[in-house]
């Protein structure tokens, strides 16, 4: 095994939809860094385990893993998986929450309630039971780390997949809120938003020649394996990568202009719309500390 480091060598990481694509990409080079793996995939009906799969190659070169079959939608598998990791090792470390799906393809005017319940359910709400189960352990590791796997979709939107979006901009929202909160307990909390050739991609790569080859699972996993990594010093960042390339993503807030009435709000408009000048802010409360002495003078 080449093992990065003796902080990561030991480590406890839960990874979940591993059984394939990214998360297979990241569980694998988790566990050659020298990790021990939960490797997290659903059962499916009339096929072979993945996640077992994925076991035996980590194994196979000398690396130590579980499989866990949970449906993280299901009732029970965030303290399931937590329970695995225990069971097995004693202790938690990570996780890196990678278990995503895109829901159906179609303007915002022909999708149902139902299609975002259906989505949020698996991108946001099961990530969210699965980080109050791990949240303990996490905690008492001493150098806790969070990922969260989300998209750009989520900073920008995409067209015909609101739901899938809606997700995702949930999930970013949710793990910037959790790197204020547990800083102070040595929690590192970080959102990874990766562009990949995977079975939700293909086409969309395959429409750019060389780009599927260049934009592999395993051009991301280096750095999933850094963000989940005791070394790992950022915290409430949004990293966006792809292809062996990264470049860090913020919300941004520009210069501003007065507007006193009706008639004056184009024109504050169009003198704020420049991003020319525009800083982005550790939380909420600093951005409306900065907002509130600027619109007051």
């Amino acid at each position: 095994m080449n093992k990065t480091s003796s902080k990561t060598a030991n480590r406890v990481v839960i990874v979940t939809g591993a059984g394939k694509g990214l998360g297979r990409a990241f569980a694998l080079h988790a566990a050659a860094s020298g990790a021990c793996v939960v490797v997290n995939n659903r059962k499916r009906d009339g096929e072979a385990n993945s996640a077992d799969a994925v076991v035996a190659e980590i194994k196979a070169a000398g690396g130590q893993a579980i499989a866990d079959y949970h449906d993280v939608r299901d009732a029970g598998a965030a303290e399931g998986l937590v329970a695995a990791a225990l069971s097995a090792w004693g202790r938690l470390d990570a996780l890196v929450l990678n278990a995503g799906v895109n829901g159906p393809a179609a303007r915002f005017a022909s999708q149902t309630g139902d299609a975002f319940r259906d989505v949020l359910e698996t991108n946001f709400f099961a990530n969210l039971a699965i980080l109050q189960a791990a949240l303990p352990c996490i905690t008492a590791s001493g150098a806790g780390r969070i990922v969260l796997v989300a998209s750009s979709a989520g900073l920008y939107g995409v067209r015909g997949r609101a739901p899938y979006a809606a997700s995702k901009g949930a999930l970013v929202g949710l793990g910037l809120t959790l790197a204020h909160e547990l800083q102070r307990d040595g929690v590192g909390v970080n959102v990874l938003a990766p562009y990949a050739t995977t079975q939700m991609t293909a086409d969309t790569m395959a429409a750019q020649e060389n780009l599927s080859q260049r934009m592999t699972p395993e051009r991301v996993a280096p750095l999933a394996t850094w963000l989940a990594s005791a070394e790992c010093t950022a915290n409430g960042e949004i990293w966006v990568a792809g292809g062996g390339y990264v470049r860090r993503a913020r919300m941004m807030e520009g210069d501003g202009a007065r507007f006193d009435a009706l008639a004056d709000v184009s024109a504050a408009l169009d003198a704020s719309r420049s991003m020319q000048s525009a800083v982005g802010f550790a939380g909420a409360e600093a951005s409306f500390a900065d907002f509130a002495a600027k619109a007051l003078r």
